[in-house]
């Protein structure tokens, strides 16, 4: 079924363009939810003619989204989150952190935009931001331990250790509760 999509769709397209779907997630879907109607003869024309009216809106459009690309280029976040023993990120870190992330360096993006699979452990990964159809960047992403894990030398004293540790005070205590032969 051909649909034509009236806003962005991650995954699916964007807006204004054509796409093959099946045809219930178009009818149940698409087309109740206003994000797209039935592609007919008519709507693919009237599709044409509303291209054209918008040549230089869509052209200035892709220039300031390329602008707010420019902004990101050079950009690394890094994620601070609480850390598990096991490594484990108590959590994990999606595109809503990441804007969160962004918007504490001054860079205003909205998480919808931002793609990345969740993360549940410490280490670097890639999100990406869509501006537009052909304008993406790519963002490394760092996720850091917020807690360190304590070093494994620093370890609780052994079962031996400790025991040894109480005889000398339990002979104290013992020598002082003993009454004397007097």
């Amino acid at each position: 079924m051909e649909i034509i999509l009236k806003e962005d769709i991650i995954g699916l397209g964007y807006k204004n363009e054509i796409v093959n779907v099946k045809s219930g997630y178009g009818r149940n879907y698409l087309i109740p939810t206003g994000k797209g109607v039935i592609a007919s003869e008519s709507a693919k024309k009237m599709l044409a003619e509303d291209l054209r009216q918008q040549a230089s809106k869509l052209a200035t459009q892709k220039a300031e989204a390329e602008k707010r690309a420019e902004q990101l280029k050079d950009v690394a976040v890094t994620v601070t989150a609480k850390v598990a023993v096991t490594g484990h990120l108590y959590g994990s870190v999606g595109p809503a952190k990441v804007a969160e992330e962004l918007a504490k360096l001054g860079i205003e993006i909205d998480r919808k935009i931002i793609t990345m699979r969740e993360v549940r452990k410490v280490g670097e990964f890639e999100a990406t931001v869509h501006f537009y159809k052909d304008v993406e960047v790519k963002v490394p992403v760092k996720v850091v331990a917020e807690n360190q894990p304590a070093p494994k030398t620093a370890e609780a004293p052994k079962v031996e250790e400790a025991a040894e540790a109480k005889a000398p005070v339990e002979e104290a205590k013992a020598e002082e509760v003993a009454p004397t032969a007097e």
